[in-house]
């Protein structure tokens, strides 16, 4: 195992002697097979043959657990079976990254591969309001995400800086809020066309989207398109300080936000307008979106009386559960206690979380829900790498790549176990990112951290569990990466030669 490159590293592996011969000629059949067959190109430069009764044959069992699959390799002939078609194409990534250079051609070492998820849900987020990214960036995002078996994208839609998605009932919200980024950079928004196309796009990765309306702060937007929906800022001399130290221009109601300080917006809670307003909004979201979660945020709310937080968050989970979508939320509404119950919450605090916020953590599973884990000092994967790297921001420290893989679900947090863990997600927010070059080049080799977590055993008993062996597989994997114009970037702590 130590020396095959196989990120997220699989349940269970036997090599053997031998390998399989790859030709141009070699003939693959079954399902997925022209998709493996343009896999196999991008690394050899070869496609195989497509169709007959090939020496690579793939096939979808209808049986066993959702995502997983059998991978066989003799001298003679490869078997893939998946037990369903996510678990299909996640033995093709396995399979195009065992391919190895053998002499002037290239083979596949003999091996035996049971493979499933620890986690139904292993996702990562794009923030296209801080910075806009078009529709070609999000789906190349997505062709790299889901070769590290990730089946979840969440999307950060609605923020200070901007609106990011076309809501028809509500047009101001794109023509007034969306034009402008971080900083007065340029904006832009998702047409429902555009919407539906990166949910398309995912879906033939058999990976879902997330969209996410933050509310009630993060909200600023809304009041560019909508000045009646929501309250004067609250400026702290903390928010002024962070203007000062990144710049824009101190936040004024009415007009677009072009700096980045948190906590000093909010939408008038005891104002019935504002929930017609979100009854349009997340209304016309849930009927976009076929996949089964709509995450409508709750974090920051800094100036937000406790009792009024409350008041929202029970409303709008209560919304979002009327219109068949189970709510997500960031941890801190978790104190919230008239949350819909089955309310899914999404932490992002620290590795080491103190009591307080385990509880609201904890709050998630008790009324039916579970827990999406992002600790913001293991994979925002916008935090710098050190103090050398000159993207990224430094809130929740430093983050190595060695540090992004030092933690494990199930004692992440007091008193929340495996069961209670919907999975893992890597967050990327977009403050100080402006191009696909630069989220690769934070993204990358971070995200397979999180990838490995959310998919691989528990580390214990195995001896690939480690750091030692997922740094080695990391920089094996490398060459893969160069061939499919991943831009990563060769962090200190791997022997990348």
């Amino acid at each position: 195992m130590q020396h095959l490159p196989l990120i997220p590293a699989p349940t269970h592996i036997e090599l053997a002697d031998g390998a399989f011969r790859l030709a141009a000629t070699t003939p693959v059949s079954g399902e997925l097979a022209d998709l493996l067959a343009d896999e196999l190109h991008t690394v050899t430069g070869a496609r195989p043959h497509v169709g007959g009764h090939g020496e690579i044959r793939l096939r979808i069992a209808g049986e066993g657990r959702p995502g997983s699959y059998h991978l066989t390799v003799t001298e003679h002939r490869v078997t893939l079976t998946g037990a369903d078609r996510a678990g299909l194409r996640y033995g093709i990534w396995t399979l195009v990254q065992a391919v190895r250079r053998s002499g002037d051609g290239w083979e596949i070492p003999a091996l035996d591969i049971h493979d499933a998820p620890r986690f139904a849900y292993r996702g990562f987020m794009i923030d296209v309001v801080r910075h806009f990214f078009d529709v070609a960036t999000v789906e190349t995002l997505i062709d790299r995400a889901a070769r590290l078996k990730l089946n979840a994208l969440h999307l950060h839609l609605s923020d200070d800086q901007g609106w990011r998605l076309e809501i028809a009932s509500r047009p101001e919200l794109t023509a007034k809020a969306s034009g402008t980024s971080a900083f007065g950079d340029p904006g832009g928004h998702f047409t429902q066309a555009d919407y539906a196309r990166i949910i398309a796009h995912a879906a033939s990765y058999d990976m879902i989207v997330v969209p996410e309306i933050d509310l009630p702060g993060h909200t600023h937007a809304v009041g560019v398109a909508y000045p009646d929906l929501v309250e004067e800022p609250v400026l702290t001399q903390e928010m002024r300080d962070t203007v000062e130290a990144f710049g824009g221009d101190v936040p004024v109601k009415g007009e677009p936000c072009t700096s980045i300080p948190v906590g000093f917006s909010q939408l008038r809670i005891h104002h019935e307008p504002t929930y017609d307003f979100l009854a349009d909004v997340l209304g016309e979201v849930a009927a976009l979106t076929p996949g089964p979660l709509v995450h409508v945020g709750g974090d920051e709310c800094l100036g937000t009386d406790p009792a009024d937080f409350a008041y929202f968050m029970e409303r709008v989970t209560t919304l979002v559960a009327g219109l068949g979508k189970t709510p997500v939320v960031w941890h801190e509404a978790g104190a919230a206690e008239g949350l819909a119950r089955g309310t899914v919450g999404q932490f992002w605090g620290l590795r080491s979380n103190d009591e307080q916020v385990a509880a609201k953590a904890r709050s998630f599973p008790e009324r039916g829900g579970g827990v999406i884990l992002s600790p913001a000092d293991a994979i925002y994967l916008d935090m710098k790498y050190d103090e050398d790297e000159p993207l990224g921001l430094t809130w929740a420290g430093y983050v190595s790549v060695e540090q992004s893989y030092d933690w494990d679900p199930a004692t992440l947090i007091d008193g929340i176990g495996e069961d209670a863990v919907l999975g893992v997600e890597a967050p990327t927010w977009t403050e100080k990112l402006t191009s696909l070059a630069e989220l690769d080049h934070m993204m990358f080799p971070r995200i397979a951290s999180a990838a490995e977590i959310g998919w691989s055993p528990a580390p214990g008993g195995h001896d690939w569990r480690t750091w030692e062996s997922f740094s080695a597989r990391l920089a094996g994997i490398a060459p893969l990466w160069e061939a499919q114009g991943i831009g990563f970037h060769r962090a200190p702590g791997v022997d990348w030669r």
